[in-house]
């Protein structure tokens, strides 16, 4: 369940802290990312995860209204609230579904993955009950070795069983899914793979696994099997390697103006981070040298100075492992976090900070004078990636959203 949003807030009743989220810069963003491929290339933008922690209704929209043609999510409890928002556009689940909730799935027009013979099966018996075959995309792994069928290049030696007992060599993967694209119930829409590496310096996986998808694609359309949508690149290969853009491509974590790595090619396009967390100090002491701050009382001041305390905590998806760590900017100044990260609060020092007062606005990720604290320099401290800190959010802090020129 997504985070509650607010266009225009009544501030009174929201908590002091908020995530902000730009929508002009998720606008500029897949713009961006449109402006690397071919006319006929389309997006699949990839709003799983609450949007990445971005509010997946409103992101889900300004894709759409910005160049987007499909959207992909993992749940399907994520299809569902999208398509109870209203949204038309076309969805892919890239995860699992159960036989039951086959008939929910083609009434509302969301596509789904299918990962192996077995379960394309139990999936197209369950769909022959519809009026129309349910839409399909198949998952090749190349290599990435998480879903999908898996590819021969990877396939053992071992037998299996056939109906009069006797053995038979295993199926190679087009024969799987020429297999599966025999099957009343469905229609096979579109054929993909997931690349393992592409946000490496080291292409050399990455490329192998999109000429191993490329031999299958020809070899499956030689055999009558030519599937019309044809997806593999994600953020990373869209921005360093359009040779994996095929007619179709899913950007995630550049939408919402993140680098998948520090390797991915950084001149190609502008990126601008959407999102922002901010708050305000609720509460101010002085303490004198040898004060024991948080639990455990793992911070013990050095010198007389000033701590103030801000409400957010790891229960927002503040990670713990920010402890005496992590920073936030008051006033133009950093300020490091002292103490233990608490399920609802964290302590900073400000005592080098001249006038701190209650109220005063605390950012926690964005920039305030010349001073920016990005969802990398947070994963940066705990040896992470930017996708955990925005992903990791929760719903207690709402997502305030704003235009170009508005704030």
């Amino acid at each position: 369940m997504s985070r509650p949003h607010h266009e225009q807030p009544p501030q009174t009743l929201l908590p002091q802290t908020r995530v902000v989220v730009d929508l002009g810069a998720v606008a500029h963003n897949i713009r961006e990312l449109k402006g690397l491929l071919s006319p006929e290339t389309k997006v699949m933008a990839v709003v799983k995860a609450d949007a990445y922690g971005h509010g997946a209704v409103q992101i889900a929209r300004t894709v759409l209204e910005n160049g987007a043609h499909w959207l992909a999510v993992t749940r399907i409890s994520e299809a569902v609230e999208l398509r109870e928002a209203g949204i038309k556009a076309p969805i892919l689940l890239l995860g699992d579904v159960m036989p039951g909730q086959i008939s929910y799935l083609a009434a509302h027009d969301i596509r789904v993955t299918l990962t192996c013979l077995e379960t394309a099966r139990v999936i197209a018996a369950a769909a022959k009950v519809n009026a129309t075959p349910l839409k399909v995309h198949i998952k090749v792994d190349t290599g990435m070795g998480r879903l999908g069928i898996l590819h021969d290049q990877f396939a053992t030696p071992d037998q299996f069983i056939k109906p009069d007992n006797s053995l038979a060599p295993p199926l190679q993967c087009s024969e799987k899914i020429l297999e599966i694209h025999t099957l009343k119930g469905i229609e096979i829409e579109g054929i993909y793979t997931h690349l393992a590496n592409a946000d490496t310096r080291d292409k050399a996986h990455a490329q192998r696994q999109i000429s191993r998808f490329k031999l299958l694609v020809t070899e499956l359309s030689q055999k009558g099997l030519a599937p019309p949508i044809i997806h593999a690149a994600n953020s990373a290969a869209l921005i360093d390697m359009p040779q994996a853009h095929f007619n179709m491509v899913r950007p995630g974590i550049a939408l919402y103006g993140l680098w998948p790595s520090k390797e991915t090619d950084h001149t190609r396009i502008s990126l601008t981070p959407a999102m922002s967390i901010r708050s305000k100090i609720i509460h101010l002491k002085t303490v004198s040298k040898g004060f024991k701050i948080s639990y455990g009382s793992t911070h013990v001041t050095r010198i007389a100075t000033c701590i103030a305390t801000i409400p957010i905590g790891y229960a927002d998806g503040y990670s713990l492992r920010l402890s005496s760590m992590g920073e936030m900017i008051v006033r133009g100044s950093r300020a490091r976090i002292t103490g233990r990260v608490c399920m609802d609060f964290t302590m900073i020092d400000v005592g080098h900070i001249p006038g701190c007062r209650l109220g005063d606005e605390v950012v926690i990720m964005g920039s305030q004078g010349n001073e920016t604290i990005s969802a990398d320099t947070i994963a940066r401290t705990i040896d992470t990636i930017n996708y955990e800190i925005t992903a990791s959010l929760t719903k207690r802090m709402p997502i305030c959203y704003c235009h170009p020129g508005k704030k």
